[in-house]
């Protein structure tokens, strides 16, 4: 092999690149909102708004200031609050739990499935109780939840259904994008997600209006007009800045997931049949966005290790299950208790991928990982 000492790292996500193409536009879309000086709740947040539910196929979108916010106050407009229950999978972010556990409710987990790493819709009834009262499906990677299966259980038990869509901008489940599925949907704008802000930002979807307009008051202090506040609210929304850059961003969403795609199937291609490699599989009817690339290894230590001597950058998400990090440890659920989600946290690793990333090192990735793949087969 050759030395790579001097080589520059593969980046996991580089979005310099995106920025220098769309610098024009930003900076009118940017000089636009200074010239009204309208920073808070202005009209550069009515259209994004406008244009990310046209785009997502729902009556509402509800700018906030972040995805967190987003899945927060989706969940207190449901109504959730103290002694409610709300399903969810460990394998995820800690956000998801967090924003039940803002509402002084209780995450109850439900294990993921190995292949997908999403939630096992089989095992959602069996833990349903008389303190249940909403299901959160996370579109987890950018791959859309078995949405047909989990609103047939809520239906079934007269529940509410919240997507996770924070990683899934453009994800598409038998011919419809999420968002569109549940009675809300929560979205991120984190700089590094498909669609992403120049700092936080998040926002809520719906087709039910009472949602739009409790959540619309929520996230403003509870008020609709200045000074009178009708119910007790936050400080979340989506100011006018960040509203700007994303309208500029989202007319390329749909091209940008496409070259995530071709570099997902790039990667397919070379992995594919690989002893103690397996990407995370693409279920029926699902069409991901591919936020992340994650495959599955039988010696994750040895994968890491090669990665890093080919100085290729990469990630975990996650290396700790929400019900074991210390945070929950009240929930007093120990190691065990969800065997997939922990199979997933030990065996789990991101490869970089965005729109822009050269051929060049996509190759390097896939040498290292077919490297690691030959030193595995050499050591059994």
């Amino acid at each position: 092999m050759s030395d790579l000492s001097t080589e520059q790292m593969v980046a996991f996500l580089d979005l310099s690149l995106q920025h220098r193409e769309l610098k024009d536009e930003i900076e009118v879309a940017v000089r636009a909102v200074f010239k009204d000086s309208s920073f808070i709740l202005g009209p550069a947040l009515k259209k994004f708004e406008e244009d990310f539910a046209n785009y997502c196929g729902v009556d509402h979108c509800i700018g906030l200031n972040s995805g967190t916010a987003a899945l927060h106050l989706a969940l207190l407009a449901m109504g959730v609050g103290p002694g409610d229950e709300v399903i969810t999978a460990p394998n995820s972010f800690i956000a998801t739990a967090e924003a039940i556990s803002f509402c002084g409710a209780e995450p109850r987990f439900v294990d993921a499935l190995l292949d997908t790493a999403n939630i096992d819709c089989q095992l959602i009834e069996q833990a349903i109780s008389s303190k249940t009262k909403v299901i959160i499906p996370v579109h987890l990677y950018g791959q859309p939840a078995q949405m047909d299966k989990v609103l047939a259980i809520a239906n079934a038990h007269k529940l509410m259904v919240l997507e996770d869509a924070c990683q899934a901008h453009g994800a598409v489940f038998q011919e419809r994008r999420v968002g569109s599925f549940g009675h809300a949907a929560a979205f991120s704008f984190y700089p590094g997600k498909n669609l992403g802000a120049a700092g936080d930002g998040g926002a809520v979807l719906t087709n039910d209006a009472d949602l739009a307009k409790k959540i619309t008051l929520l996230r403003n202090h509870g008020s609709e007009q200045k000074y009178h506040h009708d119910i007790i609210g936050h400080n979340f929304r989506l100011d006018s800045l960040q509203a700007a850059i994303l309208s500029a961003k989202l007319p390329y969403l749909n091209s940008w997931n496409q070259k995530r795609r071709e570099i997902a199937s790039f990667y397919d291609e070379k992995f594919e049949g690989v002893p103690g490699v397996q990407a995370i599989k693409v279920a029926n009817n699902c069409q991901p966005v591919y936020h992340l690339y994650v495959i599955r290894t039988a010696d994750r230590d040895l994968v890491l290790s090669q990665l890093k001597e080919m100085r290729v950058a990469f990630g975990i998400h996650y290396p700790v299950p929400i019900h074991l990090q210390p945070a929950y440890r009240y929930l007093n659920l120990q190691e065990g208790s969800f065997p997939n989600s922990e199979e997933l946290s030990k065996s789990v690793v991101s490869l970089p991928i965005y729109p822009d990333m050269p051929i060049a090192d996509q190759e390097r990735v896939v040498a290292a990982i077919l490297k690691a793949a030959e030193l595995m087969r050499q050591g059994d």
